[in-house]
């Protein structure tokens, strides 16, 4: 698995054999980035169940002023913060080992808000309706922040979770990318479109 893009383009990720990791397929991960591409410059990145920190890391070499990532596996945090050591990203990211509301709560307590969110939970437990509901109350997201989620076909998320609105939904293969904008001030674009 490699970097696709940005400052550490083609830079390969830590090797890992822990089997409950799934890490974003990197054609998923591409699409998703040239998405929100203009987005990424400069935001603050949450990188929800991180699991490598693969999502989160794409969005560094991209230009992301800074990355949170979250995850209550221990191995997982491992190998985030060996993928940052190994790119050189530590001094712009935080590792927490933690359950994803505790996680949150404790960026919540800090003040902490983000632009970006991605939301890559386990398939098939209901944890990314959950994590949607919980960070739709909006006390982690900046003004216009886009909140994206990536679940398998037969998972369903609603349209709407506290500030959060649904603005895309696209599908590949088995996997699904759900696109929802935070209604913490008016909406950026007449269409509801990202960007």
């Amino acid at each position: 698995m490699r970097i696709i893009s940005g400052t550490r383009k083609g830079r390969k990720l830590v090797d890992w054999e822990e089997k409950g990791i799934r890490p974003m397929r990197d054609f998923v991960r591409s699409a998703l980035f040239n998405i929100i591409a203009d987005l990424v410059p400069d935001a603050r990145f949450l990188d929800l169940f991180c699991g490598t920190g693969s999502v989160g890391l794409e969005a560094l070499s991209r230009g992301a002023r800074e990355c949170a990532f979250i995850d209550r596996s221990a191995v997982a945090c491992g190998i985030t913060r060996r993928n940052l050591e190994k790119l050189g990203l530590l001094a712009q990211a935080q590792v927490l080992q933690a359950d994803f509301l505790a996680g949150i709560d404790h960026f919540a307590r800090r003040g902490r808000r983000f632009e970006l969110a991605f939301v890559g939970p386990p398939y098939g437990k209901g944890l990314a309706a959950a994590a949607l509901a919980r960070i739709g109350a909006g006390d982690v997201l900046a003004p216009d922040a886009v909140v994206v989620t990536e679940i398998s076909k037969q998972d369903k998320v609603a349209a709407d979770y506290g500030v959060l609105t649904r603005i895309d939904r696209r599908g590949y293969g088995d996997n699904v990318l759900v696109f929802y904008r935070a209604s913490l001030s008016p909406p950026v674009g007449r269409n509801g479109t990202i960007g």
